[in-house]
């Protein structure tokens, strides 16, 4: 699923509580640049905030003043002005008090769920979950101004709240659904019928939380997340030059003047709503002041007496998401129940648990059972002065930092879990050591060294989960990780632990897919540099190790292609490289699996024909309908595959065929063209030597030389020489020839269908029957022996005869089962009426698609899997459509396979084959290139019979398609058909 359209945040500010952790909190916020998660532009800016443990409204302001003077300096201005605002969007996030269940605030409180989109695994902390939803949720559509978003609560918002931003201005603010319960114990507004706010009420009375009730029974509770139009905020920008307003600010401070304790929704906010008198203002105070004096009172009675002069004509109106969630972070253990278990659609992981336990507990335990369990009284914790409601868990000298004899370590705090297993020594270390309370702890905390723990942490539990999913075959993908760790700098890790996946599995496939991540962390540290990652891979220096792999020595194989991998690292060229030589190496391990087919493959003895007697295959095309690229390895044993496929006749004739015979001198002659002789790339091999390049698939005649070896009618490692080969078994040797009508690259399946063709007729010469299924999996070894790969769709669908639907179980070996799909009487004559095939006159080229699929898959990229599932589902969907007859229907499987396609390879479709496409639209009831796509053979189901030439005309008629052509096709009834004419029998 593709990320929707964001915010690009001109500024974002986040503001800390403490001096020495600005520099901390900066970092994380380019961490988060660096992963995507914030608009590469953004200006970012961790401040501090003079006055954050009162409230926001000063944070706010100060905020939005180094905001406006970072723009202003990078627009070459030497003064703030406000006009940098105009074209601004401003993200202003409070990091808020100190949290008892994070030494780094509520903003980086680690919550339990995964983020599968992200382009890099990472801890997910309620920060990243609030710039997701400011970004792709509140802030899409929004008007220049500046947003300001607490971090001290957690927040669900559905993907389209649907705010309406026409002719906004003033400032708004987002409300969630609360309880009327929960809101006597917080802030929630009162609106009229046009959403403008009218009251502000904080621990309101039942009578005033009843009159903010809305029609779903809720009542919209204060959020902490605010939008200021630019307007109000030049307003709100203008006072921080006057006092007492520019208090606020580090200007005024940095001038000496006494701070103010400013509330953003008691404060600035309140002052806009529009049931709200200048008097009852003027005398009220915000709650998290409490009780103050009078001098207090008389200089907040002055800021708020500005507030109202410079904010009262802006209006103030309120959004409500229904669908939405909030929940306030208290700093009671009541609330770790809201987000240690997951619950929601997004929540994938629990970091810790929490049991409901009475308030004011430690170690699970009230205080008077863990001073009768431990042997520690209240005397320990407390001084006697400290009244009884402020002796709690924050304020107990719990914590030893120094002893005057020896070092302390956790020992000297776990202890406390058993007590008498330690005896009384712990206890009396633990006395006579220098003890800190939580709160006297929190100022001194090194942030920057949590954080770094908590990451070490993270990845020492990912390279675990990475093995995981590996070796239990799990569809999740690792690039997300594997982004992750290149872009920390520590990839050798998580490389020893892929060598160590691949080097103990017992299944080629976990084995293939941890070199396939190999490759992904070598391509990845790349940085999009050093070429494009297909390429070829059989370079000298990497033989060693394949030979390994290829002698079934995986353990061994891994450990030589490690160590040649260190020689490859020292530059982007040589890392894409060394990751084309590592898929290599897993298409050696593929070829073993696939090669499991040859189980299937069974021969029974016929009588062996007369020298010269020739064995004539002849086969047609095969059009793929539905499920391509599910039969392909490994998808095929690891997925499961399911493809519905044609046979087919192309204008009249079966176009795919071999012939072979015995001949008397023990040589091969092979034959590859047309089936006249004089047309034909004649080749003659008369020793071993000359067989060798038969894996090597562009060298002249690899297909057939393949097929002998395959036909079990030539050992290529034998000692004995070819002649004697074959003049001890067959008295002689052998003439093969193949042939095909259609151009190269048709996309019709002919390579496989030929190599099925050519295994028939050489069988047969050389007095063997193979049945059609043993043809079918005797095909996809010789495609490995021949080391193009590939699936079993094309074999299936020009070697068996009509409408078929060909199955693999996701499972070794590899078996191919097929199942000829009935149709309604009369329907084959109606399909051939309506379906055509049109030359694109574009060659297709599948072997870099096939890589980038194979790719795709192995990293298991979340858009591919769900891709590949869809294929084999619709698969079985196209089987039925065929069996009721439903043209149409069939027309939109079609069309969605394309798509499929697609997705599945993105680049298969030519422009002037999308030009073709979009002209034929209104013609027909759909349309898909044939095979992987790229080129070669279109097929279409027209809506009317017998449109050849209809199709012709308005292909002609268009610009830029080059030579095209458009031929009938006609479902082939018979599939492979094996004859011995009597007239040919001559040498």
């Amino acid at each position: 699923m593709e990320q929707p359209q964001g915010v690009d945040w001109t500024v974002l500010v986040l503001t800390c509580q403490y001096k020495d952790s600005v520099q901390v909190f900066q970092k994380e916020l380019e961490v988060r640049q660096k992963r995507q998660q914030i608009p590469a532009g953004t200006l970012l800016l961790a401040v501090e905030d003079p006055e954050m443990r009162v409230g926001s409204g000063g944070a706010t302001l100060n905020a939005l003043l180094v905001a406006a003077e970072h723009l202003s300096a990078r627009a070459g201005f030497t003064v703030v002005t406000a006009d940098v605002l105009h074209s601004a969007w401003i993200l202003i996030l409070h990091m808020g008090r100190d949290f008892p269940f994070d030494d780094c605030g509520r903003a980086f409180t680690c919550l339990p769920v995964e983020s599968p989109q992200a382009p890099e695994e990472a801890l997910v902390c309620n920060l990243d979950c609030l710039l997701d939803i400011m970004t792709y949720r509140l802030g899409p559509g929004c008007p220049p101004g500046v947003w300001v978003c607490s971090t001290d609560m957690l927040l669900s918002v559905p993907g389209n709240p649907e705010i309406c931003w026409d002719s906004f201005r003033g400032a708004r603010v987002i409300a969630f659904p609360g309880s009327p319960a929960y809101a006597l114990d917080h802030g929630v507004y009162l609106t009229d019928s046009q959403d403008f706010v009218l009251d502000i009420y904080y621990q309101g009375t039942e009578a005033e939380i009843q009159r903010c009730v809305k029609p779903d029974g809720q009542v919209p509770l204060v959020s902490g997340v605010v939008f200021f139009s630019v307007e109000t905020a030049e307003r709100l920008l203008a006072t921080h030059v006057s006092p007492p307003l520019d208090a606020c600010t580090y200007m005024g401070l940095d001038s000496g003047a006494r701070p103010v304790q400013l509330s953003l929704f008691f404060d600035i906010l309140l002052c806009m709503a529009r049931n709200v008198s200048r008097e009852d203002f003027l005398v009220g105070r915000p709650p998290e002041m409490g009780q103050s004096d009078a001098a207090v009172a008389a200089y907040l009675q002055g800021a708020r007496a500005q507030l109202w002069r410079e904010l009262r004509d802006q209006p103030l109106t309120m959004t409500y998401v229904p669908e939405g969630s909030y929940t306030y972070m208290t700093s009671t253990s009541e609330f770790l129940l809201n987000f240690t278990l997951p619950s929601g659609p997004g929540a994938k992981i629990i970091h810790s648990q929490v049991e409901r336990q009475r308030p004011d507990t430690y170690l699970n335990m009230s205080w008077s059972d863990f001073f009768k369990k431990t042997g520690i009284r209240e005397w320990d914790l407390w001084d006697p002065d400290t009244p009884p409601a402020e002796r709690c868990l924050p304020s107990a000298r719990l914590f030893p930092v120094l002893h005057p004899s020896r070092a302390l370590g956790p020992q000297d705090m776990l202890w406390m879990l058993d007590p008498k297993e330690h005896g009384g020594e712990t206890l009396r270390t633990w006395r006579a050591s220098w003890r800190l309370s939580w709160e006297q702890l929190q100022p001194c905390l090194d942030r920057a060294a949590t954080l770094v723990s908590r990451r070490n942490l993270f990845f020492c539990q990912a390279l675990r989960k990475a093995q995981h999913v590996l070796e239990a075959r799990q569809d999740l993908s690792l690039r997300p990780l594997i982004q992750a760790a290149v872009r920390e700098g520590c990839p050798g890790p998580l490389l020893a632990t892929l060598d160590q996946v691949a080097a103990g599995a017992r299944d080629p496939g976990v084995a293939a897919r941890a070199l396939a991540c190999v490759a992904d962390v070598l391509g990845c540290m790349a940085e999009g540099q050093g070429g494009l990652r297909s390429g070829p891979a059989a370079n000298p220096e990497w033989m060693r190790p394949f030979s390994y792999l290829e002698c079934g020595d995986l353990a061994g194989g891994v450990e030589a292609l490690a160590q040649e991998r260190d020689k490859w690292l020292s530059r982007p060229a040589l890392l894409v490289r060394a990751a084309r030589h590592y898929e290599g190496a897993g298409q050696i391990l593929i070829r073993q699996a696939v090669m499991t087919a040859q189980h299937f493959v069974s021969k029974k003895p016929v009588e062996l024909p007369a020298p010269g007697q020739w064995v004539v295959a002849e086969c047609p095309a095969r059009v793929d309908f539905s499920g391509g690229w599910s039969d392909t390895p490994p998808l095929a044993y690891e997925l499961g595959g399911a493809v519905l496929g044609l046979a087919v006749r192309v204008d009249g004739r079966r176009p795919i065929g071999a012939r072979a015979r015995r001949i008397l001198e023990p040589e091969l002659r092979l034959a590859v063209g047309s089936q006249q002789d004089e047309m034909a790339m004649k080749i003659v091999c008369r020793s071993l030597d000359e067989l060798q390049d038969y894996c090597q698939p562009h060298a002249p005649g690899a297909l057939l030389k393949a097929a002998f070896i395959c036909a079990g009618i030539v050992h290529i490692r034998s000692e004995l020489p070819l002649r004697e080969q074959l003049l001890r078994t067959f008295g002689g040797g052998f003439e093969l020839h193949t042939w095909s009508e259609l151009p190269h690259g048709s996309g019709l399946g002919t390579s496989s269908i030929l190599a099925g063709a050519a295994l028939a007729a050489l069988q047969r010469a050389a007095g063997q029957a193979v049945g059609t299924e043993a043809l079918i999996h005797a095909v996809l070894h010789l495609e490995q022996v021949l080391t193009t790969g590939g699936g079993w769709q094309d074999q299936v669908g020009g070697l068996m005869p009509g409408i078929k639907v060909g199955r693999s179980k996701a499972q070794l070996p590899l078996k191919v089962e097929v199942e000829e799909i009935t149709v309604p009487e009369g329907f084959v004559q109606k399909l051939n009426d309506h379906l055509l095939l049109v030359y694109t006159g574009k060659t297709r080229l599948a072997r870099n698609l096939l890589q980038d699929v194979l790719r795709s898959w192995y990293a298991r990229l979340p858009a591919v899997v769900q891709n590949a599932r869809s294929l084999v589902r619709q698969a079985e969907e196209c089987a039925e459509a065929f069996r009721q007859g439903m043209l149409p229907l069939l027309g939109q499987y079609l069309t969605s396979y394309w798509e499929q396609k697609k997705r599945m390879a993105p680049g298969c479709e030519p422009l002037a084959v999308r030009r073709m496409m979009d002209v034929l639209v209104p013609y027909v009831h759909g349309q898909s290139l044939a095979g992987a796509g790229g080129g070669g053979f279109l097929y279409l189901l027209t809506k009317e019979p017998r449109q050849k030439d209809a199709v012709e005309a308005v292909l002609a008629k268009t610009e830029g398609l080059g030579n095209f052509s458009v031929h009938l096709v006609e479902v082939d009834s018979q599939g492979l058909r094996l004859t011995l004419p009597q007239s040919e029998a001559s040498l």
